[in-house]
């Protein structure tokens, strides 16, 4: 594969999926290209990805959860106001 011809073509990899494409110059077209090697994670890893997302979602939960308690609170404000402005009506 060392021939004066192939030291024409360009290698390019790609850094994020490290696909290789060998590129003709004159041409411009692909000549062969080579699916890259997959980077495999240790469990280790895994395991810290995953204890992230359960933490991520337990303070998604969270606020969640304060929302809706501040919300039922600013109804439960309105709906009061509303209460005492209607008796004051009546009371009138």
């Amino acid at each position: 594969m060392n021939t004066e011809k192939e030291k024409k073509v360009f290698r390019i990899q790609c850094p994020g999926c490290q696909k290789v494409l060998w590129i003709d110059p004159v041409t411009q077209q692909v000549i062969r290209s080579e699916k890259g090697k997959r980077k495999k994670g240790s469990l280790d890893d895994l395991l810290v990805q995953e204890k992230k997302k359960r933490e991520g979602f337990g303070r998604k939960f969270e606020a969640t959860s304060e929302m809706q308690k501040e919300r039922k609170e600013k109804a439960r404000e309105i709906f009061e106001k509303a209460l005492t402005s209607i008796d004051k009506e009546n009371t009138d």
